[in-house]
């Protein structure tokens, strides 16, 4: 370990105990600021150059970055965290608690522990004899509207050629993930007395009719796409609220949908989306309701990186893993957007994120840090 960092656990705890949810409800909705100065700090002592991109009131990205020129080595983490209850955890989820073989606490595997880890390889290496560059990237808000990774594409400064995302994978590596859109569509139609349905139009009956279509739609888009490097083959639907009406005895006036659909690399968010729409839109001409529609932050992309890349195969090599997919997302897309090959991989596992108790394996940081160090040496040292 560089004497210029702290003991790895040490970085764990530290950023564990720097509370920085990211969320929609504005009351739940905290500052990364105190992580950030923390990756800053280290990433400074050991050598790195460090900028700072504003992306939202009290939000920033960190880019931190050793050597020149335009190829080399990214790797990158999201800075926030989920909400939490803490009355459902058996340990106060912002002061890492160890045991035998695991560390709890809010963010341990997803994902602050990957950035200590990511220093901790940084610091094996002597940073002036680099060939090509390595970046270490933390982010704002990937747990709601990906703001971080949207800045940095938007920008268009490619960071490097590679890039690793430290998401919880159980450390093998994944090139592919799905797509989500998320939307709503509403009727409006008219109330009136439940005795004569003449005196209003009915906004669930046109949702009924909606939903049955959607259906429908769900069916075709299945058989039309699959891709069996996904443990669930095809695009799926889920309609997961509907509210309407206001009593037994009122013609239902406006009713609401939310839809989410999580869709394949092949397919296309806009076509999605058009298509949905068009469906929405034919219904309420049909039985004369107004309609609108929403759509819930920009969506997400598919990510699907070549598994011919250098970095997808390199990976494979020294994990003995071959790539594969998953269903959760990542900011993988944004980088792959700017022509950088970009793996999901890191420590812990998908199914403790999220969760009360969530919990980072002991046994998989200093495997991280060898396939981080390895990385480094080969695209950066080489």
């Amino acid at each position: 370990m560089s004497a210029a960092l702290p003991a790895t656990r040490e970085m764990i705890s530290q950023l564990i105990a720097t509370p920085s949810v990211s969320c929609v409800h504005a009351d739940l909705d905290m500052s990364n600021c105190g992580v950030i100065d923390l990756v800053a700090e280290w990433s400074e002592n050991l050598g790195f150059d460090i900028e700072l991109q504003e992306v939202g009131a009290s939000k920033f990205n960190l880019i931190a970055r050793a050597g020149s020129g335009g190829d080399g080595l990214v790797l990158s983490g999201h800075t926030d965290t989920v909400p939490c209850d803490p009355k459902l955890w058996t340990s106060d989820p912002f002061k890492a608690r160890a045991t035998e073989d695991r560390i709890y606490g809010l963010g341990s595997c997803d994902m602050k522990s990957f950035l200590a880890l990511a220093l901790a390889a940084s610091g094996k290496v002597n940073l002036d004899k680099l060939k090509r560059p390595l970046t270490i990237v933390a982010t704002a808000d990937e747990e709601t509207t990906m703001s971080g990774a949207r800045l940095i594409a938007d920008n268009g400064d490619k960071l490097g050629r590679y890039c690793v995302i430290g998401e919880p994978t159980g450390l093998v590596p994944i090139r592919q993930h799905k797509g989500n859109l998320t939307m709503s569509v509403e009727y409006q139609g008219q109330s009136g007395h439940a005795s004569n349905p003449g005196l209003g139009n009915n906004a669930l009956d046109g949702m009924f009719q909606f939903m049955a279509a959607l259906y429908a739609y769900r069916d075709k888009i299945q058989r039309q796409y699959n891709d069996p490097a996904f443990a669930i083959p095809s695009p799926t639907m889920n309609l997961g609220h509907i509210h309407g009406g206001d009593n037994s005895n009122r013609i239902c006036g406006s009713c609401l949908l939310l839809i989410d659909i999580r869709f394949l690399p092949a397919m296309s968010f806009a076509q999605l989306q058009a298509e949905i729409e068009q469906i929405a839109t034919e219904v309420a001409v049909a039985r004369g309701l107004g309609v609108s529609m929403q759509i819930f932050g920009d969506g997400m992309p598919a990510m699907d990186t070549d598994a011919a890349s250098e970095i997808a195969q390199y990976l494979t090599h020294i994990t003995g893993k071959k790539t594969g997919s998953v269903a959760f997302g990542s900011e993988a897309p944004y980088y792959n957007s700017m022509q950088t090959e970009t793996i999901v991989i890191g420590p812990g596992s998908i199914d403790q994120a999220h969760q009360p108790d969530e919990f980072l394996p002991l046994g998989h940081i200093d495997p991280t840090i060898k396939i981080l160090d390895d990385l480094i040496r080969h695209f950066c040292l080489a």
